[in-house]
């Protein structure tokens, strides 16, 4: 889940991803003695590469086009669909992807083999582009979350999530089909979904009010059903969540 974005004149936080592990290492190596790049990380799978920014959020991602499962073009569409979505370097030997690159959005496209020179012009051109960008915290209309499920990266949408329960330094998400563990906070999703309808009923539980179907009390305790299960709503936000159903839900 994407952090805090840094001020336009900080070093970049950067993730480099080829299945080839010299390729892999001649960026890294390149890219680290660029000091316009901070904190890197590398992947050698578009797969590993979400699961890291899951932990690591970067503003750009230099990724090869030809990988096996998860190829870098499916990768930029799935970045394509993030909050705060990562600048995209594809770095490749193929031409023919170019096009593609270009309606994807890629901030440059670097053949192979590496040039220094060419990296650094690449570096560049992201750097322009974040400084032209004009800061925005509006969410998209409907973000994408990756999860794992048995070993499988999938992805599920935030209108689908019906509740989300704290578990720790993580949340549960919880949909019509099942629930999945995100390295998230409880509290970093209500800061990031409160305006998209998201409301905390419990220090534990933060509920989509697009899909509550009723709300009841119970021996002076609010409870909420949402799909099959009653939520119990604490009294400290049992104020909150009332005016929060005089407004009408987002999806």
């Amino acid at each position: 889940m994407p952090a805090t974005t840094p001020s336009a004149d900080a070093p970049l936080r950067a993730l480099v991803v080829d299945d080839e592990a010299p390729t892999l290492a001649e960026l890294t190596f390149l890219l680290e003695r660029d000091p316009r790049i901070g904190e890197l990380h590398t992947a050698s799978s578009g797969t590993e590469a979400l699961r890291a920014l899951e932990e690591h959020p970067v503003e750009v991602v230099f990724c090869d086009i030809s990988m096996p499962g998860l190829d870098g073009l499916d990768l930029a569409k799935v970045l394509a669909r993030f909050a705060d979505r990562p600048q995209v370097v594809f770095v490749t030997a193929y031409e023919e992807h170019a096009v593609d690159a270009f309606e994807l959005q890629a901030t440059d496209y670097v053949m192979k083999p590496i040039r220094a020179e060419r990296l650094g012009e690449a570096v560049r051109r992201v750097v322009a582009k974040r400084s032209d960008a004009s800061p925005s915290t509006t969410p998209p209309e409907d973000e994408t979350i990756p999860v794992e499920l048995g070993g499988v990266t999938r992805f599920i949408h935030r209108s689908q999530i019906l509740y989300a329960s704290a578990q720790g330094d993580y949340a549960r998400m919880h949909t019509a089909n099942g629930s999945h563990l995100v390295r998230v906070s409880l509290n970093a999703l209500e800061e990031r979904w409160g305006e998209r309808g998201f409301v905390r009923i419990h220090r534990s539980t933060l509920v989509s009010l697009a899909h509550v179907t009723e709300v009841s009390s119970d021996s002076g305790r609010a409870v909420v059903r949402v799909g099959d299960v009653e939520l119990q709503v604490s009294r400290r936000h049992t104020r909150d969540l009332r005016e929060r159903l005089l407004r009408p839900a987002v999806r």
